[in-house]
């Protein structure tokens, strides 16, 4: 990869969010927003091979996306008020803050998780205009097509241009309406750094991890009293922890029975504990502990295991049975599964998972796991057909890789 190359990938990743929420706060208009946004990376794919990267390409970016704005807002001689309010652009004095806190991500999280949405709108709406996910990312974090999260996307932003919904954090007692489809967001915007879907971008993330570890603490010091949050942050904090030894020195994904423990975040680990020992102590008093609660200490149980043969497998297991309660996912359930392979045996998790074939038929995870379980009963050739179609589905290029050496391994 070119140098310009290089600097156009990370202005993407780095700095998609930061244009966007600009433009949406000078102009008050996701649509607007988001459209010159993509017309100014346009333009930088364009005329940086040819021109040089600039000096300072977050600015570029946002000047050239300001000056689109404006220009299609001229064009569509719509409302006298935008004209007025892109003159904003010229001066000098910076905008007022906005909301409890300065931070124009999260004001932007809060304006696309506004209760008028549906949750799933609400959730694919944000990891579009904040994560700077692409459709085809997005669809595939719902196991969804891309035509139809295309046009929910397009019809969420076209309800909050309708519904005139501000851009702001919102007020303490609107916060419990509102950050349940933050949280969720912010839980996809980091499952999608630990492992990138994308074929055309890096194994594992880290701007979107880190973004979205340092919104949820700001999320937290809102809500500092809401189990949930803390719960969502233990649970990317013991799973960032473990990061740096995710993926080999040749790109392939090293499995949590493969991973080195000594190269973990120890830091992390012990944060992400004592979270959720905090948590386990608000259930003994009566708190029944939510999804992201019972996540973390499912991670904390993996994470507290010297060496893989030291995990409380039945630990883990009376956990996803509690989650499974909760959350009827056929993905949680296929988690399960893994365990009770190591509990009752291959045999009796492959009857488990087999359950799930209509609903999952086009992860690659259910696959993959389809295939290991196989691998453990001797059935060869089934695990092969397994693997190839994990393969087949997988974008990750460090799972990709990992899946084939499996299959390869195979007599």
């Amino acid at each position: 990869m070119s140098d310009v190359e290089e600097a156009i990938t990370w202005a993407h990743h780095e700095e998609w969010a930061r244009v966007v929420a600009a433009l949406t706060r000078r102009f008050g208009d996701l649509d607007i927003a988001e459209e010159a946004a993509a017309e100014a990376f346009a333009t930088a794919v364009e005329r940086w091979p040819a021109d040089g990267v600039p000096p300072n390409p977050g600015a570029w970016l946002t000047t050239t996306a300001n000056h689109k704005a404006i220009d299609r807002i001229r064009r569509e001689n719509k409302r006298d008020g935008k004209h007025k309010e892109a003159q904003m652009v010229y001066d000098d004095d910076p905008p007022e803050p906005v909301g409890a806190i300065d931070d124009d991500r999260l004001r932007l999280i809060f304006t696309c998780c506004h209760p008028a949405l549906a949750m799933q709108t609400r959730v694919a709406l944000t990891l579009r205009m904040v994560g700077g996910l692409t459709v085809p990312e997005i669809a595939r974090a719902f196991l969804a097509q891309e035509g139809a999260m295309g046009q929910r996307i397009t019809r969420a932003k076209a309800k909050i241009k309708a519904a005139r919904i501000p851009y702001r954090v919102p007020s303490a007692e609107d916060l419990p309406a509102r950050v349940s489809g933050v949280l969720a967001v912010l839980f996809l915007v980091f499952n999608e750094g630990y492992l990138a879907s994308g074929p055309g971008t890096d194994p594992v993330r880290h701007d979107l991890t880190a973004e979205a570890i340092r919104l949820t603490r700001l999320i937290r010091a809102l809500m500092p009293e809401d189990g949930e949050v803390a719960g969502l942050l233990a649970l990317m904090l013991l799973t960032e922890a473990r990061r740096t030894a995710r993926v080999s020195a040749g790109g392939e994904l090293v499995t949590l029975d493969e991973q080195n423990r000594g190269a973990w975040d120890m830091a992390l680990v012990a944060e992400g504990h004592r979270l959720v020992r905090e948590r386990l102590a608000a259930a003994a008093a009566g708190m029944a502990p939510g999804r992201y609660q019972i996540l973390a200490a499912i991670n904390a149980v993996h994470t507290s295991a010297r060496d893989i043969r030291d995990t409380d497998w039945s630990q883990v297991l009376a956990l996803y049975d509690q989650l499974i309660r909760l959350d009827r996912s056929p993905v949680i359930a296929l988690n399960r599964a893994i365990a009770v392979a190591e509990l009752d045996g291959p045999e009796v998790a492959l009857a488990a998972v087999d359950r799930l074939a209509t609903k999952l038929a086009g992860y690659h995870a259910y696959h993959a796991t389809r295939a290991e379980l196989l691998c453990r009963l001797g059935r060869s050739q089934q695990s092969r057909a397994a693997y190839d179609k994990a393969i087949d589905l997988a974008g990750n290029t460090a799972e990709t890789a990992y899946l084939t050496r499996r299959r390869d391994q195979l007599r």
